[in-house]
């Protein structure tokens, strides 16, 4: 055997070595963060930003009072006069001597009060909750026919192998979304997704209850829950 040879098969063996280290490496990085998530194209397209939101259509800047360096406006008998009833009726609500005012109730908690989305059949359907629902069924995509039992713990939907739901395809991030079980209503609830997660056709972008027999998409996978 020449030399030329024996360095050509020299070079060829650590290029061989190369690649399988590139291989390793890959393998190693998929199985550690995940496979990198396609964006889907949303059919409806993107919604309109509402009025009165920064550069959208119809917006228009609060009207200015008065110009810059303009003397100031002296008020008039009658404001003044309104302002006297204020400072009298702020008076008598401090406690002077001589007024009489009810105690004020303490404050109370503020409990989260979930509205359905506009548009969706949250309003024509019941909704889920944890004594007529009992079942969370895949319609569509590579579990379609699938049945899971639902009990009172939440849910987690994603890629991830530690998910109560795993879902796996291009379009589904890691840790995708949620499913809660708040006051006995179950909530859907996206973690930040690349792609969203849609109720009933509409992107969810707050926890949002769920309805009987109302599908829920992630990614290219549909489900509804069902009594």
């Amino acid at each position: 055997m020449s030399e030329l040879t024996l360095l050509i098969l020299r070079f060829g063996f650590l290029a061989l070595l190369w690649v399988f280290v590139f291989v390793i490496v890959y393998a190693m990085r998929s199985d550690l963060f995940g496979q990198r998530v396609r964006k889907m194209r949303d059919p409806a397209g993107t919604a309109a930003a509402p009025p009165g939101s920064s550069g959208a259509p119809g917006f228009s800047p609060p009207p200015v009072n008065a110009a810059v360096g303009a003397p100031p406006v002296q008020p008039s008998a009658a404001s003044r006069g309104a302002q006297g009833v204020v400072v009298g009726a702020a008076a008598s609500a401090a406690g002077l001597p001589g007024t009489s005012h009810p105690p004020t109730p303490p404050p109370q908690s503020k409990i989260p009060v979930f509205t359905p989305l506009e548009g969706s059949s949250a309003g024509v359907h019941p909704r889920a909750t944890t004594s007529n629902a009992h079942k969370l069924v895949i319609t569509s995509g590579t579990k379609a026919g699938t049945e899971i039992e639902l009990g009172v713990d939440p849910l987690t939907i994603g890629r991830s192998t530690d998910s109560s739901v795993v879902i796996r395809d291009d379009y589904t991030s890691t840790h995708h979304a949620r499913l809660l079980n708040w006051n006995n209503e179950w909530v859907i609830q996206d973690l930040d997704s690349t792609n969203g997660t849609y109720l009933d056709g509409k992107r969810v972008t707050q926890p949002t209850p769920v309805a009987l027999n109302t599908p829920v998409r992630i990614g290219s996978t549909s489900f509804e829950l069902r009594r």
